[in-house]
């Protein structure tokens, strides 16, 4: 079960029902379902679709300044903006996409927005390198965050087990922590927080619906187009995921 909502995705993509979709045409000899799958393609791949779904996913939120946040027992950083680079025998750690994350948590930190910093141990099976929690904590450090003041949970390999680490940090009941992480994650990650006994206020970060006119080349399809509609229909799944489960 614990990798389930991970699979889905996968099954369930935009593109794996595409060519699904044009393989079964070629078998049973149906111009009709193979155009069928090649126009399908085409939908998923025009931009201004896309980052239409992509808006959707960030529609509850918006940016909000650090200072203009209250006060909470702790600020809680989700992983997933370290990437793990192996040339030769030498491991190293770059940025992602939600490398977000992690400075607005310092920042919340530095304007005394709560006096522990938390990070996950996020670390599946199959990963390679220390868990990104420890990475982080080095990286909060050299930004002035006292050693003392950073927590980092056991070893997490999704958002719900995220959760339920960061909870047994807590003597409280129901602690207040200011969440941190992306804004189309936001809706999942609170439905699991708050199911974990959390008082979550959640700080958006990592917004995705880029602010410009849309060009010429957003009715073009490409290849990025379709990767945010099939990251559509995974984060999707992630939250009916995780609301049939709570």
């Amino acid at each position: 079960m614990i990798y389930l909502h991970k699979i889905l995705p996968l099954l369930f993509s935009p593109l794996f029902f595409i060519i699904g979709l044009i393989i079964f045409g070629l078998i049973i000899s149906s111009k009709k379902t193979i155009l069928a799958g090649i126009i399908l393609l085409i939908i998923c791949s025009i931009p201004i679709i896309s980052n239409k779904l992509i808006s959707y996913l960030e529609l509850n939120y918006i940016l909000k300044k650090p200072s203009n946040v209250e006060t909470a027992d702790a600020i809680v950083v989700l992983g997933g903006m370290v990437r793990t680079i192996k040339t030769g025998d030498v491991l190293g750690y770059e940025w992602d996409e939600a490398s977000d994350r992690i400075f607005a948590g310092i920042d919340l930190f530095k304007l005394n927005k709560a006096p522990t910093l938390i990070l996950t141990r996020g670390k599946l099976p199959w990963s390679i390198g220390v868990p990104e929690g420890e990475y982080l904590r080095d990286v909060a450090i050299k930004l002035g965050v006292p050693k003392k003041n950073i927590l980092l949970t056991e070893n997490v390999e999704n958002t719900d087990q995220e959760a339920k680490a960061i909870k047994k940090l807590f003597s409280t009941k129901n602690p207040k922590v200011i969440l941190v992480t992306s804004a189309f994650h936001m809706p999942r990650a609170k439905t699991v927080f708050e199911a974990a006994g959390l008082n979550v206020m959640p700080f958006p970060v990592d917004f995705r619906n880029r602010a410009s006119k849309p060009p010429f080349k957003n009715f073009i399809p490409s290849a990025h187009a379709l990767y945010n509609t099939s990251f559509f229909v995974r984060e999707m799944i992630g939250r009916v995921f995780y609301k049939i489960k709570y």
